[in-house]
């Protein structure tokens, strides 16, 4: 893989993205290579448990500044393609019938909180920020909601949906996004072997079974029809006037037309 490490032992797989000179933002490259890796996982017997991670000083940007300037100029349709691979990728790892561990060395900002929440545990660095900075840009973060707003809750999503402000790591604990904060990256180690090793233990048909109940009862399931719904909404917004603006002026390094 070009942009993805993938690696299996004692039971363990972990996926790692390394493109750390971008920050590790997404293109359609880095976007196809994460679901096929948890597919692959998925599909290996010896493989217990997941373990996503990161090279670098961020865990995850979003999107790569170039895929974004491809998108500037693509139609409605085009759009629709392109959100519909990032909505199949969160779905792959949601619906992943193992457990996951994102294990968040660094920033996480739009897309990358779309990563955060779809694995079924968290680990942070305390030092990591968080953000969703669609709305700075002209965009929503329709894509990744369904998943972040289970994650976070729905009030908490009102407020960072809509301010686009950065919180830190304790913040991300309180609001439920991840589940433990630790103070180095030898502790951020520690604590996830520590989850994997409890994972490795368990019956991994109880795991399976027990994702899937948990999927059954937290409420409105991600299916389909609400992935559709998602996809529609970021190509739309990307196509309309103040998206198309948003992301030029941000690739211009210039306010947006709407700040003038």
């Amino acid at each position: 893989m070009e942009h993805l490490k993938l690696q299996t032992r004692d039971g363990i797989g972990t996926l790692t993205l390394a493109r750390p000179d971008v920050r590790n933002a997404f293109n359609e490259t880095l976007i196809g290579e994460i679901r096929e890796g948890f597919e692959q996982l998925a599909a290996d017997t010896a493989v217990r448990c997941i373990v996503l991670a990161a090279e670098g000083k961020a865990f995850c940007a979003g999107a790569d500044l170039n895929w974004m300037r491809r998108m500037a100029d693509y139609s409605r349709e085009q759009n629709l393609q392109d959100a519909g691979e990032l909505a199949r990728m969160l779905a792959t790892i949601d619906q992943c019938p193992k457990p996951t561990i994102a294990r968040v060395q660094g920033d996480v900002y739009a897309g990358g909180m779309g990563l955060v929440a779809t694995c079924d545990m968290a680990v942070s660095w305390v030092g990591a920020g968080y953000c969703l900075s669609e709305v700075k840009l002209g965009l929503i973060p329709a894509t990744i909601s369904p998943y972040v707003i289970r994650a976070m809750g729905a009030r908490a999503s009102q407020r960072y949906f809509l301010t686009a402000e950065r919180f830190d790591a304790t913040e991300a604990l309180r609001l439920g996004l991840v589940h433990e904060v630790v103070d180095s990256e030898a502790a951020l180690d520690e604590c996830v072997a520590a989850m994997c090793q409890a994972l490795v233990q368990a019956s991994p048909n109880a795991l399976r079974e027990c994702k899937q109940l948990l999927r059954d009862l937290m409420g409105s399931k991600i299916d389909q029809a609400l992935i559709q719904r998602t996809v529609a909404g970021i190509a739309d917004i990307r196509a309309s006037a103040e998206g198309k603006e948003g992301v030029q002026s941000f690739l211009q390094k210039r306010k947006p037309r709407w700040l003038e």
